[in-house]
């Protein structure tokens, strides 16, 4: 667990290092952002955006839903919400290097889920508040803030946040996260996006697609409230999508089923592994942070 003071450094090495990325976050069906202003640490030099150092424990400050949860616990590509009225909530989330930021919550406690009215369904649905977080940024004080699509603060977090044991709760939860070097390879910023392809807007993407050759039954559809659906033919796949400047793709996963078929088409992994999103024509091209082509999809209607 890192302390606030750890964070400023970290930050501040980072200024060093690096150099300001601009763009702004975008969610498929709201508003898009405006321009992302500078974000500034104790001594007034710009701070670059790092994704891994969201990776921690994080106490949640100023969120306006009422049971939203005490704790956010982002480590590696997990998600955990502590503290809510359903218990320990669990998913997935990205990031990037462009201030996007996309969570999805698809699991909980089953003991909770069991003894208490409503949380069988908030065990597979995103909270409404933490659905709307499009974006991020660090403040003064190096902690970050959670943005909506209109850049307003939708929850703070500060560091130092201590898990208590609860019933079904993996003891791995209440371990502090670590940024270790798999998690800095996923979320390493991502080449840019080929000259050859126009960069993929938030409304581009949404609609129904198929893969060139493959399972004639897999397919991937984009909808308008930033959920995603398709097959590989023989399991029924979903998840999260969210686009921003210069192609950026980010997209989360649900659990699915593991049946084999024959020519499936690993749309799933085309999707998660995705961090940008390009029109050839009308082909949807989708590749991984190296630049190397995933998935092509041609729309089916």
């Amino acid at each position: 667990m890192r302390s606030q003071r750890a964070h400023q450094g970290r930050l501040a090495t980072l200024v060093v290092m690096g150099v300001l990325l601009g763009g702004c976050a975008r969610q498929g069906h709201l508003e898009a952002a405006g321009p992302r202003p500078p974000v500034t640490g104790t001594t007034g030099a710009a701070m670059p955006l790092a994704p891994e150092m969201l990776i921690g424990s994080w106490t949640l400050v100023d969120v306006a839903a009422p049971g939203a949860g005490t704790i956010l616990r982002l480590a590696g590509s997990e998600l955990h919400l502590i503290g809510s009225h359903c218990g320990t909530l669990g998913g997935s989330w990205r990031a990037s290097d462009v201030g996007v930021f996309l969570a999805d919550v698809w699991s909980a406690s089953t003991v909770v889920v069991d003894s208490r009215p409503g949380c069988e369904k908030a065990s597979q649905e995103t909270p409404g508040w933490l659905r709307s977080v499009t974006a991020y940024q660090f403040d003064g004080a190096g902690s970050p803030v959670l943005l909506d699509g209109r850049r307003q603060t939708v929850a703070r977090l500060i560091p130092g946040a201590t898990p208590v044991p609860e019933p079904d709760k993996a003891n791995s939860v209440l371990e502090p996260p670590r940024v270790t070097d798999e998690a800095r390879r996923a979320l390493a910023p991502a080449v840019a996006l080929p000259a050859t392809l126009i960069p993929a807007d938030q409304r581009q993407p949404i609609g129904r697609w198929a893969p060139k050759s493959g399972h004639k039954a897999a397919y991937l559809e984009f909808t308008a409230d930033s959920e995603w659906h398709g097959s590989d033919g023989c399991n029924d796949q979903s998840g999260r999508w969210i686009t921003a400047a210069d192609g950026t793709l980010l997209a989360t996963a649900r659990a699915t089923t593991l049946a084999f078929c024959a020519d499936s088409v690993p749309i799933e992994q085309w999707v998660t592994t995705a961090r940008r999103a390009g029109l050839d024509g009308k082909a949807l091209v989708l590749l991984n942070a190296h630049g190397d082509e995933t998935g092509r999809l041609s729309p089916t209607n």
